[in-house]
């Protein structure tokens, strides 16, 4: 794991920083600059649908209930991941999250969250656990933000209530799955993830291997870093890490099958 983390380094800033988890092991297996705060952007998506999950988990709303003149962002690509949503005139909360996280879609974010109560009341909730994640309507905003070792623990949380009760949580997994970034060198199968980013951070929380095989999760955040859409160096550093990471889950499955 050590690589990972000496290929991160390489990245043009000193905010960085990354939080490992073995399903194996169940524990962290590596970790730098775990309190690091970072703005989320997109990936604040992923924290939105385990609120809701955990209030559905409650009773307190249900994935079939059906949400009216809900918007979808014209800018993101719900019209062709999502053809036969468009134009209709409702469509259930579950359904709803998964395009959220899957398109990284704003204005689905805000259509569920204001059919939750609010944005006020899902801080609320995601407070109760962790106090250091902030969820904002606008994606750009700076105090869209979470510690790493705390948005972790939102994405062991969603893993492990998957494996206990995959149909709560197959909205939010649903998303998960289908990310629209792929790497070279890692099967897209392999990689399930949701991004972040902005001209100058970068957030990536995902699950690396295969869902039966004990993959390993993890949350990277990078901020401060040059111009990213005229400076493309600090994301081929975070792609060569990804690989790297790659590279320690097919040596732990290959131990596992021997």
């Amino acid at each position: 794991m050590q690589n990972v983390v000496t290929s991160l380094k390489t990245v043009e800033s000193d905010q960085v920083g990354i939080i490992i988890y073995s399903t194996k092991q169940q524990e962290v297996v590596c970790s730098f600059n775990p309190d690091l705060i970072v703005p989320l952007a997109s990936a604040a998506k992923v924290v939105i649908g385990y609120c809701v999950t955990k209030w559905v988990e409650r009773g307190l709303f249900h994935w079939n209930d059906l949400i009216e003149d809900f918007q979808l962002d014209k800018e993101e690509n719900s019209a062709i991941l999502f053809p036969h949503f468009q134009g209709i005139l409702s469509l259930s909360l579950g359904n709803l999250v998964e395009v959220m996280i899957t398109c990284h879609d704003s204005k689905a974010a805000d259509s569920i969250v204001q059919f939750c109560g609010g944005w006020e009341k899902v801080n609320t909730e995601i407070n109760r656990s962790y106090k250091h994640i902030n969820i904002s309507s606008n994606p750009r905003d700076v105090e869209n933000k979470g510690r790493i070792s705390e948005v972790l623990s939102v994405l062991i949380a969603i893993f492990e209530g998957y494996h206990r009760h995959p149909h709560l949580w197959l909205p939010v997994m649903n998303g998960l799955v289908r990310p629209q970034d792929h790497f070279e060198g890692i099967p897209n199968h392999m990689l399930n993830h949701m991004s972040g980013g902005l001209e100058n951070l970068v957030v990536d929380i995902g699950i690396l291997g295969e869902f039966h095989q004990y993959p390993l999760l993890y949350v990277l955040g990078v901020n401060d870093i040059p111009n990213r859409y005229s400076n493309t160096l600090s994301d081929e550093r975070i792609v060569e890490s990804m690989k790297l990471l790659y590279h320690e889950y097919t040596k732990q499955r290959q131990e596992q099958m021997t």
